[in-house]
């Protein structure tokens, strides 16, 4: 089912874990007094049967999932990768969302940004933004557009703003 799939970021990968969300929905009722320890064991041994962990990997996921639980339960927020930007397009994968998502991909290889892209079609994980329409653009984890195709020129001065203010770096090379 796809909405117990759950994204989480490990290095400059993005992995999908199934049953990740129930599993954190679970914990976020009783993780009131436990360590940060026993949160990262409860949330490994809750998806270990249902996904392929390779063992030499197992720390790594642990402390994964533990940053993707903090953001769950709003401790922390998702942070942009180093130097880099996060951007999002929300929607259902509409004619519009995928020329926002081409647009912005095509921006941010002209001017050498790194950063992760990503496209949220989950409804669920969309109303958490809080945007009443959709196409919506999030840069950074902040909305910059919603209910419209903002033309390349407008993504590119945000990205251009980005740069100015040094929240991201252009690509070295």
């Amino acid at each position: 089912m796809a909405g117990d799939v759950v994204q989480i970021t490990m290095g400059d990968r993005k992995l999908g874990i199934i049953g990740l969300r129930r599993v954190m929905e679970d914990l976020a009722k009783t993780a009131s007094g436990k360590t940060d320890a026993e949160c990262r064991e409860i949330l490994y041994k809750g998806i270990a049967g249902r996904n392929y962990i390779p063992p030499k990997m197992a720390d790594e996921y642990k402390d994964a999932l533990l940053r993707a639980f903090r953001v769950f339960t709003g401790e922390i927020k998702e942070e942009a990768p180093s130097g880099g930007v996060r951007i999002q397009v929300l929607g259902p994968g509409c004619f519009n969302c995928d020329r926002i998502e081409r647009d912005v991909r095509e921006v941010m290889a002209e001017l050498k940004i790194p950063g992760d892209l990503s496209h949220v079609t989950d409804p669920s994980e969309i109303a958490k933004f809080g945007v009443l329409g959709v196409p919506a653009l999030v840069i950074n984890g902040r909305i910059v557009s919603v209910g419209a195709v903002p033309d390349r020129n407008r993504i590119r001065q945000w990205l251009l703003d980005l740069k100015a203010s040094g929240e991201c770096k252009e690509e070295a090379g």
